[in-house]
């Protein structure tokens, strides 16, 4: 990162380097974001595929893999470390028997829903520690970052 930036100036809005730093900076607060989770919880992947399961029911391990953009194999590990830590169950398809569908234990929605809470209370204390011109520029530049990834 330049020194500018580690300054926390802005940079030239032509520096050819800024899409670098926005990578950079986006890839720093989602591992941030990602490590504020209860003590003793799962790793990363497999909250958020718990979380997945939360927010959107019971899912097969094909449509978990095509979510999680991995190979069927890769999520069957996450998904056995659901399902022997009591997060997660299997259960029959009642529309196709011969699927399997995984789903959230009370104990797994629990968990899912505290780090969620827990993510987002680190997330706000810090905003909220931000005088009034630092909340604007990072709405604005919430706006034009939704404004790209919409693109």
């Amino acid at each position: 990162m330049d020194a500018n930036a580690s300054r926390g100036r802005p940079r030239d809005a032509d520096d050819p380097g800024l899409g670098a730093e926005v990578r950079s900076t986006v890839g720093l607060l989602y591992r941030r974001f990602r490590s504020e989770r209860p003590e003793g919880a799962l790793g990363d992947t497999a909250l958020d595929v718990l979380s997945w399961l939360y927010k959107n029911g019971p899912q097969t391990l094909t449509e978990l893999s095509e979510y999680g953009q991995v190979a069927p194999a890769s999520m069957s590990q996450s998904v056995n470390r659901l399902t022997s830590s009591g997060y997660a169950i299997r259960t029959h398809d009642p529309k196709d028997r011969r699927k399997v569908l995984f789903v959230t234990t009370p104990e797994g929605a629990e968990l899912a829903l505290a780090t969620r809470a827990q993510r987002h209370a680190w997330l706000d204390a810090q905003l909220l520690a931000l005088d009034p011109e630092d909340k604007s520029a990072i709405a604005r530049a919430c706006a034009l970052l939704s404004q790209i990834a919409a693109s």
